[in-house]
Parts: C-alpha cells; sequence; structure tokens
C-alpha cells in the first residue's frame, strides 16, 4: 500500500503539471486537443473525449503532455484562427509553457505546508546523534578518547554533525592508511625532513643504502568537509597514494630511518609519511557542557566500534504564520541543496551511475511511508514536485525550458523559428530523453536490487 500511494503521489505531480499548461491555455483561448497522462510509446489504456478535450491515459506513464491543435498536420481549424497556440502573443506562449513549472512549485509549497498544518511540525533536516554502546577491541583508540554511552556528538573534525552521514563520511574517509595526505601536510613533513637530512634534494631520488632520519612525529591530515559533503550534495574526493608509495608509508609506520633502495625522492617519502592514521577529535554534549574528547584512529577499514543513535529535530509549526514560513523554509532549503546536487552531476562530481528516477523514488518514497508514516510521503511529494518544476526549466529541447529558448529566439530575432527545424531539434532531443529515461531506470533497477 505505501508503494501505491507513493505512485499515487507521483501521478499527481504529473497531472498538476499538465493541469498548469491546460489552464493556462484555456485562459487565453487556446484549443487544447488532447491531454495525455503518460507518453505516446506502446499501446493506448484509456481514451475518452470529455467536452472538445480527448483524454488520454498511455501505457508509458512516466510524463504527461497537453496537445494542441499546431501539433497536428491535419488539424482543420484554420491557420489563422486566434484559437492556434502559434497565433498568440509570445508572452502568452510563454506564460503557457510556464505554466507546468509554476504549477508544480505551487503544489510542493501547499503539499509542504498540509504536513505543517495536519503534524503541527516539519522535519528540519537535521538529527541529534548520540553515542552507543562501544564494541571496539579494548586497545582500540575509542577507548581512551573519554567518549561515554549517551554523549551527543556535536562536531567531528571541526564539523558540524547533525546526521549520520556526515559523521560516517568523516569517519571513513579517516581510514588508516587510506592514502590520504594534503600538500600542505607533505610539505610540513618534507620540511621536517630537510632538516633532518639537509645534504638531499626535494626531487632527486635517493641513493640505494643511505640511511636518511625520519621526524618523530609526521603530520597527519585531520579530515574536514564543507557543508555541501556533509549533507551528501556531493562527494568529498579524494586522492590516494599510489600502490608503491602505499607499501612505503606501511614500511614506514613507526620507524625512525629508512634505509633507501634507490627507488624514491625525499618528495616521495614525505608522501608517504604523511599518511597512515587521520586523528578523528570529536565534540560532544555531556550533562550541558561542550566536551572536546582526545583523537579517535579508526582502523583500515574506517571503523571506530560504536554504534549511533538517532533523533531527529523538528520544527514546530503551531501558528498560521510559522506554518506559511517554515514550509518555505523548508522548500527553500532542500531545493536549494537539490540544485548544487544538480550542478554536481553536470559538473562531473556526481557520477551518473548516481542518476536515479521514478522507480527508485516510488520503492524509497514506500518505504519512507512505511517507515515514517503517510507525511514523510507527501514531503518527498513536495520535492519531487520541485525537482520537476526545476528540470523542466532546464534549457532542453523537448523540455518547457526548452520551448521558452525558442520563445526568447523568437523574440531576439523579431520573427518566428522555422517549424520544421524547431520540430526536428525537439524531436531529436526527445529521443535523448528517451534513452536517458532508459538509463535511468536501469540505474534504479541495480539500486534495488543491491538494497
Amino acid at each position: 500500500m505505501s508503494v501505491i500511494l507513493m505512485i499515487l503521489l507521483i501521478s499527481l505531480l504529473i497531472l498538476v503539471h499538465e493541469a498548469g499548461h491546460f489552464l493556462a491555455a484555456r485562459a487565453f483561448g487556446i484549443k487544447v486537443d488532447k491531454f495525455g497522462f503518460g507518453l505516446p510509446i506502446g499501446p493506448t489504456l484509456f481514451k475518452k473525449k470529455v467536452g472538445d478535450v480527448e483524454v488520454l491515459v498511455h501505457a508509458f506513464l512516466l510524463g504527461g503532455y497537453v496537445s494542441f491543435p499546431d501539433d497536428d498536420k491535419e488539424c482543420d481549424l484554420p491557420e489563422d484562427s486566434p484559437e492556434r497556440f502559434t497565433n498568440k502573443p509570445a508572452w502568452q506562449r510563454a506564460v503557457v509553457v510556464s505554466a507546468g513549472v509554476i504549477a508544480n512549485a505551487i503544489c510542493g509549497l501547499l503539499l509542504v505546508m498540509l504536513v505543517a498544518i495536519v503534524s503541527h511540525k516539519l522535519p528540519s533536516g537535521n538529527y541529534e546523534i548520540f553515542a552507543g554502546d562501544i564494541s571496539a577491541p579494548k586497545e582500540a583508540s575509542i577507548w581512551q578518547s573519554g567518549l561515554e554511552k549517551g554523549d551527543r556528538i556535536l562536531k567531528a573534525n571541526g564539523c558540524d554533525i547533525n546526521n549520520v552521514y556526515s559523521l560516517v563520511t568523516i569517519v571513513q574517509n579517516s581510514a588508516k592508511n587510506n592514502g590520504i595526505s594534503t600538500e600542505k601536510t607533505i610539505e610540513e613533513n618534507y620540511e621536517k625532513l630537510k632538516e633532518l637530512n639537509p645534504g638531499l634534494s626535494r626531487d632527486e631520488i635517493i641513493p640505494e643504502g643511505i640511511a636518511i632520519r625520519l621526524p618523530e612525529v609526521a603530520a597527519k591530515d585531520v579530515i574536514s568537509m564543507d557543508k555541501y559533503a556533509l549533507k551528501g550534495a556531493k562527494y568529498y574526493k579524494k586522492e590516494g597514494l599510489k600502490i608503491g608509495l602505499k607499501e612505503l608509508s606501511k614500511n614506514l609506520n613507526g620507524k625512525s630511518a629508512y634505509i633507501s633502495d634507490g627507488k624514491y625522492t625525499m618528495y616521495e617519502v614525505a608522501k608517504a609519511i604523511s599518511d597512515g592514521e587521520h586523528p578523528v577529535v570529536f565534540t560532544v554534549v555531556r550533562d550541558g557542557k561542550a566536551i572536546e574528547l582526545k583523537p579517535i584512529y579508526p582502523d583500515e577499514k574506517g571503523l571506530v566500534g560504536i554504534g549511533l543513535d538517532t533523533k531527529p529535530v523538528m520544527t514546530p509549526t503551531t501558528k498560521p504564520s510559522t506554518v506559511v514560513t517554515e514550509s518555505w523554509n523548508y522548500l527553500w532549503d532542500n531545493t536549494y541543496m537539490m540544485m548544487y546536487s544538480l550542478g554536481q552531476l553536470f559538473t562531473g562530481n556526481i557520477p551518473v551511475k548516481d542518476m536515479h528516477g521514478v522507480v527508485a523514488i516510488t520503492k524509497i518514497g514506500g518505504d519512507m511511508i512505511k517507515e515514517n508514516g503517510k507525511s514523510a510521503g507527501v514531503l518527498l511529494a513536495a520535492l519531487i514536485s520541485m525537482n520537476l518544476a526545476i528540470l523542466n526549466l532546464l534549457p532542453i529541447p523537448a523540455l518547457d525550458g526548452g520551448h521558452l529558448m525558442f520563445l526568447i529566439i523568437e523574440k531576439i530575432i523579431g520573427k518566428p523559428l522555422d517549424d520544421k527545424i524547431v520540430n526536428t531539434i525537439s524531436n531529436v532531443f526527445f529521443f535523448l530523453l528517451i534513452i536517458l529515461m532508459v538509463f535511468i531506470v536501469f540505474n534504479d533497477i541495480v539500486l534495488i536490487m543491491h538494497k
């Protein structure tokens, strides 16, 4: 039932989008021939004439459309008819094209407000994270850190911790011998090496058999991240050491000297000693006081050996004013992060294998409804509605943003674009979008199979 409810919510968003186009067209006296739910690919499941509009439901449900007489070459409506879309002023056509996006944005806000009114609260997106049982071996550093069960973990390496993902990301990227080291740390260790071994140059291979002194305490990187990486809106990119240097790093661990095998330079040795253990310093709240603990050193798998308990932080919406303001803030914050993630996708910082669509959303949304109730599904639907609005605004032919782009070009050059050229470009991009959708569905199926 939870999956069915999620399907119904997504279907509602598609209908809202197309209803926006439909109502705007009717408001300007533009004739609408067809109102389609789904895309005209494969069989048509339902067809009925409602007034002068033909309503259709297609088997390929991932989408929808509103069709005007201009789309049908055999339409008997006169070419100069004021009911034709192309005969309307550019600004009216722009409103009709944008109406679906506007409808989705309004729908998203109304859905969030509905949850705020019914539940009297909204998720802030933040969680309080508490330390659970410690299951690490007795020799593990966590036992000496001062961490106690029930401590609220406030910060890790100076980064605010308000969700499990951010904490796990920092700890896992602090794994022992993971090869992570910044140029700043490498330079600091090179200067230490240079001071201990003044006769050796930076990039010259150290002659075989020569012993060099190593610093007693080498600088190690403390992993920290910006708010986007902590929220999962982008990946924390790390560049590890090459295989040879990783082996060298392990061999140098805890030693005071290195006898050269004639393979490495001083700077490469500096890289090797910069790897190893990466400290994680927790700041916890205990008895109302913030306490900075002693460093914890994750093992090679990025584990420290503690359980975690979480408590969602909710924002009260008991007054009409807070219903509006907090609903807007919720939608704005999540939409901003979504747009940032979309930008990361285009720049390649998020791989295309992590692109997911309606199949994965339906499964994830169904799980959320099952675990957290209907309000979680409604809030997810609100964010999907905003996602639909943003994606449709992209200047890609076959999307609403592409049509707006053509209208802007028409306004600039002072005459309508050639229909054949516009249709050819739109059809090519429509075909590419279908290929993309198939790829995304494949990604969704792979994700679900591995869950």
